[in-house]
């Protein structure tokens, strides 16, 4: 006997999706300072996870490689953060004339508002040099705390590599839960579409990285042609903050061009920094992320930016930073099942390439 299909009232379906968004929002933030370690973690262990596979093939023990995969993400962590420490550590050393560089611009000012506006601002007595300098090392040193406030607190900082070892361990077992749950399926198709997923996320991360590291080689040569200091340390922070939509770029910019104003003898050159990295900015925007990073999360700009808006005020910088990569999980998890597929459907790319063909009955009666 065939079982009978519950039919809820569509008030009370809509209803019952509006609950369980207030719900999911309300836990979101509650649970901010343990989630957002949890999602790291995981995001680690999918891009570490082909390193594991392959010590894995020469009968390394699975706790060894898991530890192996652990250590060479806190040495690549760890090794960017003591770049960055080490270079900002360095700054004071380049400030011996700020004073003296600063008062010669605002007796410029105030020679060109003087002939052309018949008014002296006396801005050579106004100005705070010492204010500007604080700004430049402040912003510098707060990089630290700034990385703090994204994962949550000091104990994110800790439980990151505890979920991320925890998520390489039993990720055998946490692809036969995922099994379990769609028993009603195949469960080949259940593991292709997992092993996908973890594929899309390894090519979304890989894509970050590509772009970073271009961005990184641009930045470089424009800042070295400028005749910057630490011309490969501002690179390096700009193209790692460019991940942080809105935000990074504003704080990756602010350094070089202060610094460029305090230690060069005229104002071309912040203003050529700010130049080349805006039409660096704009190729990436347009062309370096939208070829190598989002082919491979497959979500359309609309769901992104909502994604970016809703990410951002639940969870702060590292929201923004996670939703990308979690939506394209959402997705290909609502594309298992019939009853979730539109909003998959909703989620991803239109593709326009494929586009109808009218049918013989269809011509036949034009």
């Amino acid at each position: 006997m065939a079982a009978k299909k519950l039919n809820i009232p569509p008030y009370l379906s809509a209803l019952s999706i509006m609950l369980f968004v207030i719900v999911l929002v309300f836990l979101l933030i509650v649970g901010k300072s343990l989630l957002i370690p949890l999602f790291l973690g995981g995001f680690f262990a999918i891009l570490f996870t082909p390193l594991s596979n392959w010590l894995e093939k020469f009968k390394t023990p699975r706790t060894l490689s898991c530890f192996v995969s652990l250590l060479l993400m806190t040495l690549l962590v760890g090794g960017l953060i003591s770049f960055i420490i080490a270079n900002v550590a360095s700054f004071t050393n380049d400030f011996d004339d700020v004073t003296g560089r600063i008062g010669h611009y605002a007796e410029q000012v105030d020679g060109w508002t003087k002939s052309n506006l018949q008014s002296d601002y006396e801005l050579r007595n106004k100005v705070n040099t010492d204010y500007l300098k604080n700004i430049l090392l402040e912003n510098s040193s707060s990089i630290s705390g700034f990385a703090l406030k994204t994962v949550g607190s000091l104990s994110g900082v800790v439980l990151i590599p505890v979920f991320m070892f925890f998520f390489l361990l039993y990720r055998d077992h946490l692809t036969k839960m995922m099994i379990m749950i769609y028993r009603d399926r195949d469960p080949a198709i259940v593991k292709m579409r997992i092993t996908s997923l973890t594929k899309v996320i390894q090519h979304y991360i890989v894509g970050v990285g590509k772009v970073m590291i271009i961005l990184a080689i641009l930045y470089i040569i424009a800042y070295s042609a400028l005749g910057i200091k630490h011309a490969i340390f501002f690179a390096v922070l700009g193209a790692v903050l460019n991940i942080i939509p809105y935000v990074g770029p504003f704080i990756g910019i602010l350094l070089p061009v202060l610094y460029s104003f305090l230690t060069k003898d005229s104002l071309f050159y912040p203003a050529a920094v700010l130049v080349t990295y805006q039409i660096i900015q704009m190729v990436e925007g347009n062309f370096l992320t939208p070829k190598i990073v989002g082919g491979n999360v497959n979500l359309n700009a609309f769901i992104t930016f909502i994604g970016l808006l809703i990410g951002g005020t639940i969870w702060g910088v590292a929201g923004m930073v996670l939703v990308i990569p979690t939506m394209a999980i959402l997705r290909e998890i609502f594309d298992l099942s019939e009853e979730t597929k539109p909003f998959a459907f909703l989620m991803g790319e239109e593709k326009t390439n494929e586009k109808e063909k009218p049918t013989t009955k269809d011509e036949n009666s034009e």
